[in-house]
């Protein structure tokens, strides 16, 4: 029973970003190494924030509820407010990277697009992060002990795995409204992806009422995920052409 939970819940929980791996990631070396920069982005983000959480936590008094919780509040604040930072120097680098490439290259194209640079790079930061999120919980799931045997919700990693898929996606979306954003001078998209990562991580305090924290996780995920679509340059148009070269089995051409 352990080993199928700890499958289970590590396939709800990486299954799809995998699957993204596998089909757009692997065969480019370029985005390979975009994406492995962009989880040590959020690698160090997180790295910051358990330092300032750390020092905070020695220099107040456990024994006062009140102040732990506001401590576990600020803690959640600023690390979101630090991961979106770092996804802003990130943006920067690569930047930066494209004007290399551009100097390098012959004809005066870049090899990767700022979107697809957009892509690899949130999807890079939804897998560390959801990495963190899963990793001591598979670790438990493989046992020994029973979930839920002294009248807790049976229902933990299940919601946890999938809470973990939502923020991975979530992150993959956010990638790419932000450097949207930052490209076109629209800064309120960058704050709007900074406000729904801010609700996103304060909807977990829901915890233990999963409904009231998976629901509305899922719901801005399904937003995020049209608006990225939008801001790629997706239409009705050419996903009714893709969904139609798919079903009569040929391949849409570059570019459509």
């Amino acid at each position: 029973m352990t080993l199928a939970v700890f499958f289970g819940c590590a396939f709800i929980a990486f299954g799809p970003a995998l699957a993204l791996f596998l089909l757009t990631v692997v065969a480019e070396p370029l985005r390979i190494i975009i994406l492995i920069a962009g989880a040590f982005f959020w690698l160090a983000s997180l790295l910051f924030s358990s330092l300032v959480w750390f020092i905070a936590a020695k220099a107040s008094d456990p024994s006062n509820e009140a102040l732990q919780r506001g401590l576990l509040i600020f803690g959640v604040i600023f690390s979101v407010l630090l991961q979106e930072a770092f996804r802003f120097l990130y943006y920067k680098l690569l930047r930066k990277a494209i004007e290399g490439l551009l100097a390098l290259s012959e004809d005066g194209c870049s090899p990767i697009s700022i979107q697809q640079m957009a892509y690899v790079a949130g999807l890079g930061f939804g897998l560390m992060s959801g990495a963190f999120s899963m990793i001591n919980l598979l670790a438990d799931a493989l046992g020994p002990g029973t979930v839920g045997i002294h009248g807790d919700s049976q229902l933990y990693f299940l919601t946890s795995a999938f809470m973990t898929l939502v923020l991975v996606l979530l992150h993959t979306f956010w990638g790419v409204i932000f450097f949207h954003g930052c490209e076109t001078k629209q800064w309120w998209e960058v704050g709007a992806v900074v406000l729904t990562h801010l609700i996103v991580s304060g909807l977990t305090f829901w915890n233990p009422i999963y409904l009231g924290s998976l629901l509305p996780a899922y719901l801005l995920m399904a937003g995020a995920a049209v608006w990225a679509f939008l801001v790629s340059g997706g239409s009705k148009e050419n996903l009714r052409h893709f969904l139609l070269c798919l079903r009569s089995g040929t391949a849409p051409p570059p570019g459509s």
